[in-house]
């Protein structure tokens, strides 16, 4: 289901200092894109995915305010009860800022509720982008986000960060903080909606965000959110470098993987497991790296999803 509407003619605050940062941070963003642009002639809009939520209303704000051409798609995840007028508001909210906005109903399977949100999000954000030239498609992750990113991956081995561009995909925000998009909201006058799935604490990431971000500040003595989403970012950028200098062809073949530097070995492995959907943990990739480096023909290494990984005429193999 698509709900299209008609943009209005937005009115911007002259003093709000939350709202710039959040409007120069756009601004970075978009003078790279039309500078891309200008090389490749790449002219589609930028499509921004809009849950209703602060940093995502401040995004759309910004991008507007900075003229930015641009589509918001509000995805309905159909969880919970209500969601499709709250789907509808925060459209009508875009297009006070002078956006089109497009709300996208989405059907949810059953199983890890996170993971599935998420994916089938991605998949109507990027079916819009591609309606319009293959758009690149903006996400309002913030530097709080990045944090925790980092904190969740190193909780399973695998610190992590993400990248401020990864192909179409582009976080503009993840130099801005959290409180800065709140900040901006109440400086544009608008009551963003608070998901009551960011206050579950059975949610991972909630509980990162709420209990231990602010335990590791008081242990500091001072914000921990810096100084975490700073190492995230050089995650990020080692990853991309890593994966600009080896090609990282996914591969199965253990010779070609043997001969690869450790971090290229464990970067392409990382990506052939992404590559047939299952998540990496650090242990796991481990002992696949040891299928390889260290083979004295022991048994299955076990994954996600009921899976094992095997080694047989030298190829890595997933059951």
């Amino acid at each position: 289901m698509v709900v299209m509407g008609t943009p209005t003619e937005p009115f911007w605050p002259r003093r709000s200092p939350h709202f710039l940062k959040c409007r120069r941070a756009v601004r970075a963003v978009s003078a790279a894109r039309e500078a891309r642009a200008a090389h490749s002639c790449a002219a589609g809009p930028v499509v921004i995915g809009v849950s209703g939520g602060a940093d995502s209303l401040a995004l759309a704000a910004a991008a507007a305010a900075e003229g930015v051409d641009a589509r918001a798609v509000v995805v309905d995840h159909q969880l919970q009860e209500g969601s499709a007028a709250v789907a509808q508001r925060a459209a009508d909210q875009v297009r006070s800022f002078g956006l089109a906005a497009e709300v996208v109903a989405v059907e949810v399977p059953e199983g890890n509720v996170e993971a599935a949100a998420r994916e089938a999000r991605y998949a109507a954000l990027f079916a819009a982008a591609d309606r319009y030239q293959g758009a690149d498609v903006w996400v309002a992750h913030t530097a709080d986000d990045q944090a925790e990113t980092f904190l969740l991956g190193a909780l399973r081995g695998n610190p992590a960060g993400m990248a401020p561009r990864a192909g179409r995909l582009v976080r503009p925000l993840l130099g801005v903080r959290r409180a800065d998009t709140a900040g901006a909201c109440e400086e544009l006058a608008i009551e963003p909606w608070h998901d009551p799935m960011n206050s579950d604490p059975a949610f991972r990431r909630v509980a990162v965000r709420t209990q231990i971000v602010p335990a590791l500040s008081e242990l500091l003595g001072g914000d921990a959110v810096p100084a975490l989403a700073a190492a995230a970012d050089r995650i990020a950028a080692d990853e991309a470098f890593i994966a600009a200098q080896a090609q990282l062809a996914p591969t199965t073949d253990c010779a070609e993987l043997l001969r690869d530097e450790a971090v290229v070995r464990s970067r392409r492995l990382a990506s052939w497991l992404h590559d047939n959907n299952v998540p990496v943990q650090g242990d796991q990739l481990a002992a696949i790296d040891a299928l390889v480096t260290n083979w004295h023909g022991q048994g299955p290494v076990d994954v996600a999803g009921g899976r094992v990984v095997v080694r047989e005429g030298g190829q890595l193999r997933l059951r």
